[in-house]
């Protein structure tokens, strides 16, 4: 166990790392992320828009296969807003009810790259259209991740991928003992998680 635990901090050192690296990079972009509004400095905005594509010659160059894909795509936009709107419901009642912390919606879906420079209108939609979609599933995989934590923080026997952050802390596959032991722990933790 002290393995996984010296692993887990390691990777938490690595993902440290790679924030620093991000933010440095913007800061050479000279972006301005202060009071949650995204500026660029006129001379990046003026390089930028050199690489803009006009919208006549962005449909004339698109693929055909996009043409037959993109209402598919679209389309998921009905089930996708019926999630959210059912989601929001439940986290908005049922975290109250629990008393677990609630979620900073605003930390997931972001829309900020309509301030881009090269994008086209059209690029612009399918943009916000993709960070209103992968926010949405962060935003629900976080609010389903606390979920499990309360009512069934059991790791799998069989190796999950991609888990959500909560579950370093389940119980180990078959270990009763601890989860009896810990259950009511874990789920006072969901109501010490702070937002950022």
């Amino acid at each position: 166990m002290d393995r996984i635990d010296e692993l887990m901090n390691h990777l938490q050192r690595l993902e440290s790392e790679v924030s620093d690296e991000i933010r440095d990079y913007k800061k050479k972009l000279s972006i301005d992320f202060d009071q949650k509004r995204h500026r660029f400095e006129e001379e990046v905005i003026a390089q930028q828009k050199r690489f803009k594509m006009g919208v006549l010659k962005y449909l004339w160059t698109a693929d055909i296969r996009s043409y037959l894909v993109a209402p598919l795509i679209y389309a998921m936009i009905v089930p996708l807003v019926l999630l959210d709107f059912f989601v929001s419901l439940y986290h908005a009642i049922g975290f109250s009810l629990l008393r677990i912390e609630k979620i900073k919606r605003s930390d997931y879906i972001i829309f900020d790259r309509n301030h881009l420079a090269y994008l086209n209108i059209f690029e612009k939609i399918n943009c916000g259209y993709c960070s209103y979609a992968n926010g949405l599933i962060a935003y629900i995989r976080e609010i389903a991740g606390k979920t499990e934590q309360y009512w069934c923080p059991i790791k799998h026997a069989k190796k999950a991928y991609l888990t959500h952050p909560y579950y370093k802390n389940f119980i180990e596959y078959g270990d009763a003992d601890s989860y009896q032991m810990q259950l009511n722990q874990l789920r006072k933790q969901l109501g010490q998680i702070k937002e950022n």
